[in-house]
Order: C-alpha cells, then structure tokens, then sequence
C-alpha cells in the first residue's frame, strides 16, 4: 500500500509538470501571436507613415512665398484627390492648383483657417462642400472651367469673400439665395453656364463692382437692375436678349457695357444720359437700323467697337428723327371749315 501511494504521488507530480508545461507552451504561443500581430500592424503602420512623409515632402516642394503669403501651387500634375496629410500644411494662404483632375475639394479644407485665396480652375472638380463656409478669411474662391453644378448655401458664411469665378460649369444656372449676404463681394464671373435669367441674390450685392453673365441664355434682364449702385462693368455678350429694361439708363455708376451677338432690336432712348458710360457694344445684334459712323468707315471691327458710345448716340438720334418723319407723315392735315353759299333771294 505505501508503494501505491508513492506512485500515485509521482504520477500526480508528473502529470501536475506537464499541465505546467502545456499551460507555458500556450502562453508562450499566444504571446507569439500577439506579437507577430503587432509586429503585423507596425507593418503596415510603418508603411503608411512612409507614405505620409514622401507624399507631404512632395507636396513642401510645390510651396512658394509670394508677396509675403505662403503659396501650394501644383500645376499640371495628377492629383485627383488631395491627400489627408495635407493638413500638416494648414499655414498656407492660398491654394493654386490647375489642371490635375482633381474631383473633390477635400472636407479637411476647414483646417486652413488662414486660407485668403482658394483657387481650383480648370480641374474636374464636381462640388462645393459646404464645409467651405467655415473659412471666414477667404477672400478668393475660383473654380471655372470645372463640373460644378450645385452651390451650397453655406457659401454666404464666406463673409470675407471679395471674388468668385464659377464660369464655364456648362450645367450650373441657379444660385441660393443666401448669397445675398456676401456683403464684400465685388467680383463675379458666371459666364458659359446655364443660368435662364439674373439671380435675384446678383441683383441684391450691394458692393458687386464687375459681373460677367456672357454665353448664358438670358432673354431678358431684371427690370430693377438700377439697384445694382456700385456696378460698373457688365458683361451679357452671347445670351439671347431681345430688349433692355429702361432702368438701365439709372446705372449711374456703369462705365462698361458689353451687349455683342444677342437678339436686340432697338436701343432705349434713355439711354443716351448715361453720361458715365465710356464704353458699350452692340456688335452683331439685330437692330433695327443700319447706322455708320463717318469716323469708322474705314476701319476695321476692331476699331469700330472704340465708337460704341458714339455708335449708341447717333443710333438713337436717328431714330428719334424717323420716328418724328413718320409721324409727320401720318399727321391728318386739318381740313378748312365750308362756307355755305347763299341761295339767291
């Protein structure tokens, strides 16, 4: 019986090791795993990282400093997305990126709050995030020539905006009304869209200086357009405008007056007291008289648009001629009273 008990003590010893030994191996397997997994995921973390950095070094090449503001200018490249380790680079003042394809204006765009000049032309860019209202020191925002067709509202939190160019968006033709409270805005460029008439919020900028709606499909002008008090240049050249509202003559402030290749018939005769306008062009319209300047019978198209002022005047003196000929010429003359004879007594 005592040897029985010795064995089964050693058999318990034994086999007490061996659990001892199996649970280590496992630990030991386990702590393996758990380190290839990490070494796994330092990996590819490493390799991202690397990535970052050659990317973000790529990108600290195209910086410039002009006129004491810090410049990302990338031109001709592909970028169709930007990456996110571009926010490293949030210090920037102006972005100038053309001709890359780029699709989409990143969301980390809020990052750069001391973005003044945001400028996108000539990508493929298919929309304004509506994050851009968060970037209240922006005083720029230029994206012609790109895909865009919706304008976000939040673009009229931009109160620092000065300038916007959204031309040639082929598919762009309304605006949010919101856009009314751009305050500072003074330049914009809608040309070569789609836009059936002036946006009322165009109309209502009360500091908008210059405004280009040329190759739209305008086929008539708002009749309040005289509330536009600080407009001096305006250009409506290719729309289909078959008239011009009368209250364009209370343009005081417009000097500069591009009308060419539309459908007008007639110029409106108050128009002859816009004293301020130095320039203006009626070129390739259908009017319905044919007037030549003496002074530009021998020089060529070119020259004659540097008489358009002069053009203007002596069209609507001419027609102010004929319109009083023809009706002189329909006056019904008075007829002499009739005396009746006497009958012979």
């Amino acid at each position: 019986e005592q040897e029985v008990g010795v064995m089964v003590g050693v058999v318990s010893s034994v086999k007490a090791l061996w659990e001892t030994r199996i649970r280590r191996l496992q630990e030991d397997e386990d702590e393996q795993r758990r380190k290839s997994t990490r070494g796994g995921a330092t990996g590819r973390l490493g390799v991202g990282v690397w990535e970052d950095r050659a990317v973000l070094a790529r990108l600290r090449k195209k910086l410039q400093t002009e006129d004491g503001r810090l410049v990302l200018r990338i031109e001709q490249e592909e970028w169709k997305m930007l990456p996110d380790c571009l926010v490293q680079l949030s210090q920037v003042h102006e972005w100038q990126i053309h001709r890359t394809g780029l699709q989409k204006i990143p969301h980390c765009i809020t990052s750069f709050q001391n973005l003044l000049v945001l400028d996108l032309s000539r990508n493929g860019v298919t929309e304004i995030p509506k994050q851009i209202g968060k970037l209240p020191q922006l005083r720029e925002l230029l994206l012609s020539c790109n895909r865009i067709q919706f304008v976000p509202e939040e673009l009229s939190c931009c109160e620092s905006l000065e300038r916007l160019e959204l031309a040639m968006n082929r598919d762009l033709d309304q605006l949010p009304d919101q856009l009314r409270n751009l305050k500072k805005l003074q330049h914009l460029d809608l040309s070569m869209n789609d836009f059936p008439a002036v946006p009322d919020c165009v109309v209502a900028l009360p500091a908008l200086q210059w405004l280009d709606m040329g190759g739209n499909g305008l086929r008539r002008l708002p009749e309040d357009i005289h509330r536009m008090e600080t407009l001096h240049t305006l250009w409506l050249q290719r729309n289909r405008l078959e008239k011009l509202p009368e209250n364009i003559s209370r343009m005081k402030s417009l000097d500069t007056l591009v009308l060419s290749c539309n459908l007008l018939t007639d110029i409106p005769p108050l128009m002859e007291d816009m004293s301020n306008l130095r320039f203006v062009n009626f070129r390739d319209n259908p009017l319905s008289l044919d007037v030549t300047l003496p002074c530009t019978e021998t020089k060529d198209e070119d020259d004659r648009e540097m008489f358009g002022r002069e053009f203007m005047q002596t069209y609507i003196r001419e027609a102010r001629k004929r319109a009083s000929a023809v009706l002189h010429m329909h006056r019904v003359p008075r007829q002499s009273p009739v005396i009746a004879a006497s009958s012979p007594a």
